[in-house]
């Protein structure tokens, strides 16, 4: 259906840049293409700036911010830039001044602001631009390779020229990026310098990579054209885990790969545009020199082979567990949460139905505007005890903005710019949602709510304060709303609140969700559930790539069971979202 994907034939600039949703496989693909170019004979640089990177176990070999040579790999050079570490040290630059001279409470909100998606995403961004901005890599190295490519958020963020004035220690209309901002320092001509290098056709490239699964071909496409309004116009994509073939006599070989096709009929306009490559859906975990050199080889090894054959789990609880365990402890408040993708609005529809037909009156909604949770439950009819609603984040964020830019008075245009894009941060629409989120809580006095994206421990504890609380939530009337000041310590009591957090068996994924629970944690909020979804090992698959691929979730699913939580659940892959009440129904009472 697609070229396969081949670096030797398919990379012609010495930038590449490799973006997509969690999960995709960026990182195995960015690994793959550089073994691929050194073995060409070209010097090649592989920095990754993923928090989930495993590029040190992929090169067995400790590495750090500064390149090193790859023993197994000759030409082949990698560094690993940890954002977190490069936000902690950006915070604590940022910081450091003021400690012992401010009092205590304000250093700590200082902090917090400097603890989000925003400072991390800057502060690697810092790290990588010394790179793009230095002429002399060019003179060292032929191809320059980053996993993880900057948002455009970010890109256009750091090229308003508001950003480099005096303003940003001045203003006080409370937009969420000025902390992350505020110790860019001198460093316009730097950064300015990099944007120009992404942008430039000749040197860079930025490749999107997918699998053949809705979600993750939506993102590509959002990625895709917020950096292309930033000029980085140069751009492939890599439909990642296509499966060619199928077990015509096993009824899970089929759904996948038909469910596959489909998706792949709705690739976006824009995406169509672009030159489109596929890497093949493989047993084997995209880990070790070999296999990475085998993928993009001109015959990728897809055979069968069980890594950790005769090894079952114990038997795991299912979703119906998760259901009866907040039933019998009248759990009011659920959420489910998780990174796009991994089914978190079907689990909390799910949850909904399980609780309501065991009696209880539930109350459903999102804040994920890709949710549909009116198509969830399209055609069907749904018990009176249930009802559903959807705070809209577009409406709330819209909302927010104008509050905001009325309240900042007058400003020049650089200024007006400046504050504008600022809110387009994600920490925008967490914040606009907040009092929302707040409204449909205070509904658990009277009934279970069960909410579908949840607010992160960064932004509670954000507002864990009075005076951000005053800043960033009484705008325009002065006074704090009781939902509001109640909704904090009511999520961080587990007698009351329950947090599932929902992740897929593979590396990813269950990275980032125990990045999500360390950050709740942070904000005192334990979660009391995990719930694995989409799982192969579950099925009793056949085909003897599924089966394969199955067994390589063992070590997975034991890392979530043995390390994350007590309670883990496990749910199968389906080929279809289960759709509709009655359809829900007999999902949870199976």
């Amino acid at each position: 259906m697609y070229t396969l994907y081949n670096p030797k034939q398919h990379v012609e600039t010495p930038y590449l840049f490799f973006t997509g949703k969690g999960g995709v496989g960026k990182t195995s693909v960015a690994c793959a293409t550089a073994i691929a170019l050194a073995d060409q004979g070209k010097k090649v640089l592989l920095v990754s700036t993923d928090p989930a990177s495993n590029l040190q176990d992929v090169f067995e070999v400790e590495l750090s911010r500064e390149p090193i040579e790859i023993p197994s790999v000759k030409n082949l050079y990698a560094s690993n830039i940890d954002p977190e570490e490069a936000a902690r040290v950006y915070r604590e630059k940022t910081v450091g001044p003021y400690r012992e001279k401010l009092p205590e409470s304000v250093v700590n909100q200082m902090e917090e602001q400097l603890s989000g998606a925003c400072t991390v995403e800057i502060a690697a961004f810092d790290e990588f631009s010394h790179l793009l901005a230095d002429d002399s890599i060019f003179s060292q190295y032929d191809h320059v390779l980053f996993d993880t490519a900057p948002t455009g958020h970010t890109l256009r963020l750091l090229t308003l020229p508001t950003a480099w004035s005096g303003y940003l220690e001045e203003a006080t209309h409370g937009a969420s990026c000025l902390g992350p901002l505020s110790g860019l320092g001198d460093k316009k001509d730097m950064y300015q310098k990099a944007v120009e290098s992404l942008s430039d056709s000749g040197k860079t490239t930025l490749i999107l990579v997918a699998r053949p699964e809705e979600s993750t071909l939506i993102e590509a496409n959002r990625a895709s054209l917020e950096l292309g309004e930033i000029g980085i116009e140069n751009q492939l994509l890599i439909i990642n885990g296509l499966l060619n073939t199928h077990d015509e006599n096993d009824g899970v070989s089929t759904a996948f790969y038909e469910g596959q096709q489909e998706a792949l009929k709705k690739t976006p306009e824009g995406l169509q545009e672009i030159q489109i490559f596929s890497l093949p859906f493989v047993y084997y975990s995209l880990t070790g020199i070999g296999r990475l050199r085998q993928i993009v080889s001109d015959a990728p090894l897809v055979g069968f082979e069980d890594d950790d054959e005769g090894t079952d789990l114990s038997p795991l609880s299912e979703l119906k567990d998760v259901i009866d365990d907040f039933s019998a402890k009248n759990t009011r408040v659920i959420f489910t949460m998780g990174k796009g993708g991994v089914g978190k609005t079907s689990v909390a529809a799910a949850i909904a139905v399980g609780l309501t037909e065991k009696g209880h009156k539930v109350h459903l909604t999102t804040t994920d505007p890709a949710a549909h949770l009116d198509y969830m439950f399209k055609n069907s009819a749904i018990n009176e005890s249930l009802s559903i609603s959807s705070i809209d984040p577009e409406v709330e964020v819209e909302n927010y903005k104008k509050e905001v830019i009325t309240n900042a008075g007058e400003l020049s245009d650089d200024e007006l710019s400046y504050l504008q894009e600022d809110l387009e941060s994600p920490c925008t629409e967490e914040i606009a949602v907040f009092r929302a989120f707040a409204d449909v809580v205070e509904r658990s006095k009277q009934e279970i709510v069960v909410i579908d994206t949840a607010p992160t421990g960064h932004t509670l504890l954000l507002l864990d304060s009075s005076e951000a609380y005053h800043k960033e939530m009484s705008r325009s009337t002065g006074e704090i709303p009781e939902s509001v000041r109640n909704l904090l310590p009511r999520l961080r009591n587990p007698e009351e609140t329950g947090v599932v957090i929902v992740t897929l068996p593979e590396a990813t994924p269950v990275f980032e969700a125990s990045r999500l629970q360390n950050d709740l944690k942070r904000a005192e909020i334990t979660p009391k559930w995990w719930v694995i979804n989409r799982s192969l090992y579950v099925t009793g698959t056949t085909d003897n790539v599924l089966k394969a691929r199955a067994a390589s979730e063992k070590q997975w699913i034991r890392k979530v069971k043995e390390e994350m939580t007590d309670n883990a659940a496990l749910i199968p892959w389906m080929k279809e979202v289960k759709i509709g009440y009655d359809n829900l129904k007999e999902f949870v009472q199976s």
